[in-house]
């Protein structure tokens, strides 16, 4: 799974048509980034996420009245909070000359602001590239994750959504008739 999809799959749905937000709380937050954070990031993290997850939504022509849909800021809006974030660690190119010359970068970022541009930039790389073609949303009820497609008839994000699928599909045939 890419970081964009892993950051995108923090919140998960369920049966019930509610969703868990894994990143809600300062111990899920650090669980998931490997390190603590303070409830200013942590915002600026969760904000980001939803950015994230608004143009996933708009890349698969996702349908209104998803569990998350509230949450998700306007596409406009969404793009603009997404470059923002990667801009705010700039890198430059520096030469070094030894014995003979050399490449390297000078990021001066902080380590918070290097962290909202690397899932950024992760990101915005998904969504320009080749990958993006085959973003889906997963089709079981209450289910709010996207998954890359790979192969011509996956519905769903993984098998127990699919089990979920069919159980409600037969549910409901067996109680319209």
């Amino acid at each position: 799974m890419t970081l964009a999809l892993e950051f995108a799959a923090t919140v998960r749905g369920g049966r019930t048509g509610r969703f868990t937000d894994l990143l809600a709380t300062p111990e899920g937050f650090a669980a998931w980034a490997g390190r603590p954070a303070d409830d200013a990031l942590r915002h600026r993290v969760v904000t980001l996420r939803w950015a994230t997850r608004s143009l996933f939504a708009r890349v698969v022509g996702q349908p209104a009245g998803r569990p998350d849909s509230a949450h998700l800021p306007d596409p406009a809006r969404a793009l603009e909070i997404v470059n923002e974030a990667a801009a705010r660690a700039p890198r430059a190119a520096r030469l070094e000359w030894a014995d003979e010359p050399v490449l390297t970068y000078v990021d001066t970022a902080s380590p918070d602001d290097r962290l909202l541009a690397d899932l950024a930039t992760a990101v915005i790389e998904f969504l320009g590239g080749e990958a993006r073609a085959d973003l889906r949303a997963c089709l079981a009820p209450g289910c709010v994750r996207y998954f890359v497609k790979a192969h011509p008839r996956q519905e769903w994000c993984k098998p127990s959504c699919g089990n979920r699928a069919r159980v409600s599909r037969h549910y409901r045939r067996a109680h319209e008739a």
